[in-house]
């Protein structure tokens, strides 16, 4: 292909779309985990994203299994490359796990995405996420209660009856923890092994370059630009609803059928306004990000 070619080369998009409305009772030692709008998330993530042009996966509930979720990332990993464009978005219940590795500092545990056959460490997401070619441009929505501190937040807030917080019970994930605790603590070897003992602890890594222009600083081995918007704060519940999430509601309200315009700043800050205070999304930063978070949500 000619230098002028490749110049004009217009970027590639795909999009990956995880919605998962229960699990499997035979993997969570007989907990399902029945949840009511993380299906319509996926559905609805996916149409956004068609309508801007991006080649889309839906990965719903039964088809929410580890070996799709890994087999699409690193399949998405090897074909885009600079000036390319990936989105993820995630609705399900988030969990965690003891942590084996040693990087956790606060409380511990490994957060995790509990996909339909087992749950996704945060060590192995970030791994994958890092393989992505320099200059691609990552955008990750998670709408789960995912954080450590979730897990130990209590009831959801008054006033909620018809609303179910994404969150398996620490009960439950002790009981699976305790039941496949052999797999799940070779999981977080096998990353750290392959990082090269270069991992730093996600949380860590994501709260240390939230908005900044630290940007890199801390996590020198991660190419790619990404930007993560989660559903809620580390003490409070990312909300399922009857149709969507209250998260994913609000973000696609402010988008607006593509009416918005702004940066992803700007979006999370007006999303972020239009839910009540017990639910307050973060918005986080890895890699060259800085001027990725200045363009208009979805652009390839």
């Amino acid at each position: 292909m000619s230098s002028k070619a490749s110049a004009t080369k217009k970027p590639q998009a795909l999009s990956l779309h995880i919605g998962i409305n229960e699990v499997s009772a035979a993997h969570y030692e007989g907990w399902t985990g029945p949840l009511a709008a993380c299906e319509f998330d996926a559905h609805d993530m996916a149409a956004l994203a068609a309508s801007k042009g991006m080649k889309s996966t839906l990965l719903i509930t039964k088809k929410a299994t580890r070996a799709n979720l890994l087999a699409a990332l690193r399949k998405a990993a090897k074909t885009l490359a600079t000036g390319d464009f990936f989105f993820m978005s995630f609705s399900g219940h988030g969990g965690q796990v003891p942590d084996v590795s040693g990087e956790e500092k606060d409380d511990k545990q490994d957060e995790t995405w509990c996909l339909f056959d087992g749950q996704l460490i945060d060590d192995e997401l970030y791994y994958e996420l890092s393989q992505f070619k320099a200059g691609v441009r990552l955008f990750v929505i998670s709408d789960s209660c995912h954080s450590g501190t979730v897990v130990r937040a209590g009831r959801p807030q008054p006033g909620t009856p018809a609303q179910r917080p994404r969150i398996m019970p620490p009960a439950v994930g002790m009981r699976v923890y305790a039941a496949h605790k052999a797999f799940y603590d070779k999981l977080q070897s096998d990353v750290a092994k392959h990082a090269g003992g270069r991992l730093t602890d996600p949380d860590t890594a994501l709260a240390n370059v939230s908005v900044s222009n630290r940007l890199t600083g801390i996590v020198k081995e991660f190419k790619p630009a990404l930007i993560l918007i989660s559903g809620c704060q580390d003490n409070q519940f990312s909300m399922d609803g009857d149709h969507n999430g209250a998260f994913t509601e609000q973000l696609l309200r402010v988008w607006n059928n593509g009416a918005f315009t702004g940066s992803y700043a700007r979006m999370h800050a007006l999303v972020r306004a239009g839910l009540p205070p017990t639910q307050s999304p973060n918005l986080f930063t890895l890699g060259p990000a800085a001027a990725f978070l200045k363009q208009t949500p979805f652009s390839v």
